[in-house]
């Protein structure tokens, strides 16, 4: 019999392909996620889960998996898996790490320069016909060039971030739970200080940490509040590290110059209030959006896959082995 191998969402033609060789293949194509019942007894049926963030997979519904071998997030994050409770069930669970930081990276410094440039608001009125000639004081901007680029998590994404600011003759800053070795800071010509003193210079914050009981709400009112009133937030990370009805009230009230985002603290949700700012740019979590990069990312879940069923060890297990292996 074959293994079954549920596909919550949609997923890359190239892939699927390579999967119906490893067995029965069942994907769901609908666009829509699964409702918590689905996803429940696609673990009941499956033999490996393919999952997105936007899946939950708690302790209920991996518990239904009698033959679950593997769930194979298809994304670098796994913090909608309880991963714990996957390992003493001895089931695998995977992610794609090492992929998609560089295209993440090219959309945060979209992000940042449409934010900077007021892009989006200029394209609407333009647009809308009301673009009439050159005007000295028409949508104008702020410069990035020479600025003060403020980066928060440091990883493979922040990195990238970082390393892209030289071209724009930045000054670096960046903040996390550990110093990064003195070569990497050499390379990238960044700065290790305090968050606070983060808030306080940079023209530009992106945030790139990892969502964990540390980061959660790491920025609220309080950090709006150190931030240059001239200072930009744009946030392809995690939603929850930052308080979204807080930024909606600081860009309203005009305590920071404007802001984009790509992840929501509710996500899909929006915050109320959102949606009525023209200093935010609002992305629907297209970070690792380009054709190339999402066919990586498959090709590489599909990798996961065929190890976990044949009864190796995944090319990325997320937080080790599970069982005791």
């Amino acid at each position: 019999m074959k293994a079954i191998i549920n596909v919550t969402n949609i997923f890359p033609e190239t892939a699927l392909e390579k999967l119906a060789a490893l067995g029965e293949v069942r994907a769901n194509d609908s666009g829509v996620p699964p409702t918590r019942d689905e996803l429940k007894k696609m673990a009941g049926e499956s033999a490996a889960m393919i999952t997105y963030l936007s899946d939950k997979i708690d302790r209920e519904i991996i518990a239904a998996g009698s033959d679950l071998k593997i769930i194979a997030n298809y994304a670098a994050g796994y913090n909608n898996i309880d991963i714990e409770f996957a390992k003493e069930r001895g089931v695998w669970a995977t992610n794609t790490p090492g992929i998609l930081h560089e295209t993440t990276a090219d959309l945060t410094w979209a992000l940042l320069l449409g934010a900077a440039r007021q892009i989006v608001p200029a394209d609407r009125f333009t647009r809308e016909n009301k673009f009439k000639g050159w005007g000295a004081k028409l949508f104008l901007g702020g410069d990035v060039h020479g600025k003060t680029l403020g980066v928060i998590g440091c990883g493979e994404i922040g990195r990238a971030v970082a390393r892209r600011a030289s071209g724009f003759d930045m000054k670096i800053l960046y903040h996390q739970r550990n110093r990064l070795p003195l070569d990497v800071e050499k390379s990238l010509r960044a700065g290790f200080v305090s968050l606070q003193r983060l808030l306080e210079e940079s023209d530009f914050i992106s945030l790139h940490t990892p969502l964990t009981e540390e980061t959660r709400y790491m920025i609220g009112a309080e950090q709006f509040a150190m931030m240059k009133q001239t200072a930009y937030v744009i946030n392809t990370g995690r939603g929850k590290v930052m308080d979204d009805a807080a930024l909606v009230e600081a860009l309203k009230a005009g305590r920071i110059a404007g802001a984009a985002l790509d992840v929501y603290e509710n996500e899909p949700e929006l915050t109320p209030g959102m949606t009525e700012l023209d200093n935010l740019i609002l992305a629907p979590h297209i970070g690792s959006g380009s054709v190339e990069t999402r066919d990586r990312m498959a090709l590489h879940v599909v990798e996961n896959v065929a190890a976990a069923l044949s009864g190796k060890t995944p090319p990325s297990p997320a937080g080790g082995a599970p069982g005791g292996r």
